[in-house]
């Protein structure tokens, strides 16, 4: 008997069934944002307590990284991707139980692993997977998963939690439901790498070689100040919504949190019609312009600035993130890429975190306007600063 032939449409339904998982992990992120508000009323936290049970996911992710980022070499894609699913489906079932502090911060270091293990591992499967008319389209689709699912999040809990019952409890069970409809599209998948015999399951080394410091610095500047003003939108901007804008309409809050990374995933798919040599620069300059609106839109109590702000500035992000991942991988040797990209990214998660931290803190001692408008001030000057140093080095290699 001939083997039945696979139905040509097998290999697209996988190939989107791996992005729809890598969104629907990333959706699992940022969910808790607008419900923020809520935590603050039910259990009596601060905003400094709020950037810190923000700050536990991005050590997660970091922690994430660093200890698992090369496993899926070596034990394949799909075990590290069920192992992110898994830490996805618990962190819900533990915010689900929430009653205080303990179970919150739980939920968002399981929430940030499993972010970890999706950062590396899905992107990779998800190219991998891609039939090959889908190759050219693979990268993107991969991009928007991870960004646009960051930036669903707080739109799809926004609205559960305004519109319907059960607001810090229905939220979780929907996407625990999504989860699991994820776990069966990673089921069908294949595996895509050949497992060693012996595999060997070492932490991720970092490292920033000399040669390649000069493209680096601006490039981590530049992703530093973009990483920054996303953890400020997907942390304190609630506060800021409520106290200082007045509005508390919870899928309003989602939205506005949620297009910073909804314009990121724009700025990364324009960026590939920009010059090369013009990406990062101008992906700095779209910062710079970008927190002028927000900061005036905090000082007036502006909504439209505060979301011009967040898209421009979110367009900014995702084009220096992508030229900026670009130019640190074309300028770093064959056997330190993997070393140097995964320091790019321990900076993006410590520049979610720890500036958010001090924005708690700066919160509890000023008011949240003047802590605003000083935060927005400093990242445009970061991005001013990588500007400065990418013309110098332009400069210098001109001579």
């Amino acid at each position: 008997m001939a083997p039945s032939k696979q139905h040509p449409w097998i290999p697209l339904l996988i190939f989107l069934g791996a992005a729809f998982t890598f969104s629907v992990t990333m959706i699992g992120t940022t969910m808790p944002t607008p419900l923020y508000p809520i935590y603050q009323d039910r259990f009596g936290f601060s905003d400094l307590m709020i950037t810190i049970i923000f700050a536990a996911y991005a050590f997660g992710v970091i922690a994430a990284l660093v200890m698992t980022g090369r496993w899926s070499d070596q034990i394949g894609r799909r075990p590290m991707l069920f192992a992110g699913l898994a830490c996805s489906i618990i962190s819900d079932l533990v915010f689900w139980q929430a009653n205080g502090l303990g179970m919150i911060l739980t939920g968002r270091v399981l929430s940030g692993l499993s972010a970890g293990i999706f950062t590396g591992t899905a992107t990779v499967a998800v190219l991998e997977l891609a039939p090959p008319h889908w190759r050219d389209k693979a990268t993107f689709f991969a991009t928007a998963a991870n960004m646009g699912g960051l930036g669903l999040g707080p739109m799809l809990a926004g609205a559960l939690s305004e519109y319907l019952p059960w607001p810090l409890h229905l939220t979780f069970l929907v996407h625990s439901g999504m989860a699991l409809l994820a776990v069966c599209c990673i089921w069908a998948a294949p595996e895509t790498v050949s497992k060693p015999a012996r595999p060997k399951l070492t932490i991720q080394r970092l490292s920033v070689p000399p040669e390649v410091r000069g493209v680096f610095i601006p490039a981590a500047i530049a992703g530093f100040a973009g990483f920054a003003m996303c953890g400020f939108f997907t942390s304190i901007a609630p506060a800021m919504m409520g106290k200082v804008l007045g509005y508390d309409n919870r899928l309003l809050i989602g939205v506005v949190a949620g297009s910073i990374f909804i314009a990121s995933t724009l700025g990364q798919f324009l960026q590939g019609a920009l010059p090369l040599r013009l990406r990062l620069p101008l992906g700095c300059v779209s910062l710079m312009l970008g927190v002028i609106p927000i900061a005036l839109g905090i000082y007036s109590q502006s909504l439209a600035l505060f979301i011009t702000g967040a898209m421009i500035a979110g367009m900014g992000q995702g084009i220096s993130f992508r030229a900026g991942m670009g130019a640190i991988a074309s300028a770093s040797p064959a056997t330190e890429k993997a070393a140097v990209t995964s320091a790019f990214f321990v900076m993006a998660y410590i520049a979610i975190s720890v500036p958010v931290i001090g924005l708690g803190v700066m919160a509890t001692v000023t008011s949240l306007t003047t802590t605003g408008v000083s935060f927005a001030a400093v990242m445009g000057s970061l991005a001013a600063l990588a500007l400065v140093l990418l013309i110098r080095r332009e400069r210098a290699e001109a001579r």
